[in-house]
This record gives C-alpha cells, sequence and structure tokens, in this order.
C-alpha cells in the first residue's frame, strides 16, 4: 500500500504508523459514557474508513487517511491539522 504524504508525496506505507480510527472526540463535559465508548468500544467496518497515521520515517505529520479495507485503496490523505473533523 502506498500513501501519498502532503508533504513528502507518495510512499511506502512502512513509513508511517498507524494509530487508529479518526474519531471526533467528545466535549469534556459529554459524560462518562460518552467517554467509555470514545476510548474502549470500535467497529470493524468492512469498506470505508477515516484513519490517523503518523509518518514517522518521513516528516513527522499526522495525517488522516480516508481508505477502503475491502479493497484498500486509498481515497483521501490530508494533514490531521486540516483535515474535517
Amino acid at each position: 500500500m502506498r500513501i501519498t504524504c502532503p508533504i513528502c508525496g507518495e510512499r511506502d506505507r512502512r513509513e508511517f504508523y498507524y494509530r487508529g480510527a479518526a474519531l471526533d472526540r467528545p466535549d469534556p463535559e459529554a459524560g462518562q459514557e460518552a467517554w467509555d465508548d470514545y476510548v474502549y468500544l470500535r467497529d470493524n467496518p468492512a469498506g470505508r474508513t477515516r484513519d490517523l497515521w503518523y509518518h514517522d520515517a518521513g516528516c513527522g505529520s499526522w495525517l488522516v487517511v480516508e481508505r477502503d479495507t475491502v479493497s484498500h485503496a486509498i481515497l483521501n490523505v490530508a494533514l490531521a491539522l486540516d483535515a474535517d473533523a
């Protein structure tokens, strides 16, 4: 799999470190149930996902990678600071 870093260009996925699903963080006052769900519950979807990746062997950027888990196609890559929440 190849990921196109917005700063460094196309790179092999071995340069990146997968950090999990890019989830919307609950409001600090959301309550214990919302925070338990955020921290402990994860879906394992077949299809489109939004994941956080760290460009460890490159520029050190955090990226939001939209990809298809069935076809392994990369659909979009954005810097985490620029990605829509």
